[in-house]
């Protein structure tokens, strides 16, 4: 099976999420495209499987909404522009509350693994390293999430998972390809984030994260070209 989703990415290596994991990166780059029709016998064929395996996957990308299954197969819906949103809002939501949380503590360990993985953006930038950068800027939201150490809300964070980190991918190739100059700034954005941790200011927190997140949203828009 070539895949092209980064293998070190997946959380086991079940052929339902490997395969889940290589649609759902096609479909969010426009190699798949809305209005399509997904085969579970092709899908079988190609990735060489049993058609279970392609029947978890796609069940998968259904939950997440990028797919609609009916009697006639899988139809493809897509990343509209209010996915996108939708998605931000919930990303917005999410990490608002926790950093508010965090804030509040004594997070002078949180902050100092934070600047750590900056420092790591920064290297993965240099060595022109598009896969761990992407990786990294989702590990460093995601680091904020687990220190509230509220379960409901990480349950909410991993039913978006999958999709924010692809969708975090595709933008990254993007960026690096076309517009380096923003990686730098995107950076920047982080130590902002952590700036903005470390003053434990609940207004400018939330200035600070709705700037980041409506900032982020329209370079993923741009990025992914959604419908």
């Amino acid at each position: 099976m070539d895949m092209e989703f980064p293998s070190s990415w997946l959380r086991d290596q079940s052929l339902g999420e490997k395969i889940a994991s290589e649609i759902r990166l096609r479909i969010v780059r426009g190699q798949i495209k809305p209005g399509s029709t997904l085969s579970e016998n092709q899908l079988a064929a190609e990735f060489g499987t049993s058609r279970a395996p392609v029947r978890d996957g796609l069940k998968a990308l259904s939950v997440e909404g990028l797919i609609r299954l009916d009697r006639k197969g899988a139809f493809v819906l897509g990343l509209t522009a209010k996915d996108v949103k939708e998605l931000y809002d919930i990303r917005f939501l999410i990490e608002n509350y926790t950093l508010q949380c965090v804030a509040q503590a004594d997070n002078k360990r949180l902050t100092e693994t934070l600047h750590k993985i900056v420092d790591k953006m920064a290297m993965a930038d240099k060595h022109n390293d598009v896969v761990e950068f992407a990786y990294l800027d989702l590990t460093f939201h995601e680091t904020i999430i687990a220190e509230a150490d509220h379960t409901r809300i990480f349950h909410l964070w991993n039913s978006i998972r999958s999709l924010v980190l692809t969708a975090l991918l595709v933008a990254t190739e993007q960026r690096f390809a076309n517009r380096k100059h923003e990686v730098q700034q995107l950076i920047d954005k982080h130590s902002l984030l952590i700036a903005a941790l470390e003053s434990k200011d609940g207004e400018y927190i939330e200035k600070v994260i709705r700037e980041h997140f409506e900032d982020t949203r329209q370079t993923v828009q741009l990025s992914l070209k959604p419908l």
